[in-house]
């Protein structure tokens, strides 16, 4: 696609071979919907053949990056193996376009990432937090098995003993303690997020691309290696929406209580 027919995804050219992307659905926090999840999955096709993009810089407009899926889109996936179809081949997409493009991508992470958010900014080759978010895996907290991105980078990015720590309980995880574990390569002040993201996006934009671009491709055989276990993940999160832990935990996230698990 052109740049001009994404409705969800913003773009502009700031120079020196950086190419900002925005998701800019700000009064639902960038939530993805059914359209914004397939932009995720084709963006980095796109990008590919932009001769003015060396670099691509990711960020959410207003004060979220991705709040997750929205409510309509996976009360869907609970009712519909369509839906869960569809959701299953563009989650892996969005896994392994990011993965296959050589060109460098870095996330300022501005706000909560959660869900296919979460994916796109932690898969990102550098990924750069504001010092005040917070953020967590949330798969478990509505009854699902952690898919999307977790089980194919959290291990290599932050080490088993805290993946599973955080995956299995689901709990928050703050900027500061996001870099000190190494499930984000920077934490900055909120107030220096995207200077500091652009002024990396600059160093890289203007490096030496065939360097750059191979150095990701080989880096990026580690997380290729990883890939029969993420896509048993992502196979068994889709088949947990058909279960009544997943009705149970979009309840009890729609009338804000916890919920119950048989």
């Amino acid at each position: 696609m052109k740049y001009s027919e994404y409705q969800h995804l913003l773009f502009e050219h700031k120079g020196d071979g950086v190419l900002l992307v925005t998701i800019n659905r700000p009064d639902v926090l960038n939530a993805t919907n059914r359209r914004l999840h397939w932009e995720l999955t084709q963006v980095w096709k796109d990008v590919d053949p932009d001769p003015q993009a060396n670099v691509i810089l990711i960020t959410g407009a207003g004060r979220a990056f991705s709040a997750g899926g929205d409510m309509e889109m996976i009360e869907e996936m609970t009712r519909s193996p369509e839906a869960v179809a569809q959701s299953w081949r563009e989650a892996g997409d969005i896994v392994y376009n990011m993965i296959n493009l050589d060109k460098p991508i870095i996330s300022a992470i501005n706000g909560v990432a959660v869900g296919a958010g979460l994916a796109v900014a932690l898969l990102a080759d550098i990924s750069i937090a504001a010092d005040n978010i917070r953020f967590t895996d949330g798969h478990l907290r509505i009854g699902v098995a952690a898919g999307d991105h977790a089980v194919i980078a959290w291990p290599l990015l932050c080490g088993m003993a805290k993946a599973k720590y955080y995956l299995l309980t689901s709990d928050f995880i703050d900027g500061k303690e996001a870099e000190r574990i190494g499930l984000v390569s920077l934490c900055v002040p909120a107030d220096k997020l995207m200077e500091k993201a652009m002024e990396v996006a600059r160093k890289l934009g203007t490096g030496p691309q065939q360097a750059l671009r191979w150095t990701k491709r080989s880096l990026n055989n580690w997380l290729r290696m990883a890939g029969p276990s993420f896509d048993t993940s992502l196979a068994l999160e889709m088949l947990g929406f058909f279960s009544t832990d997943a009705r149970e935990g979009l309840a009890g996230i729609k009338e804000k209580r916890a919920p119950k698990f048989k």
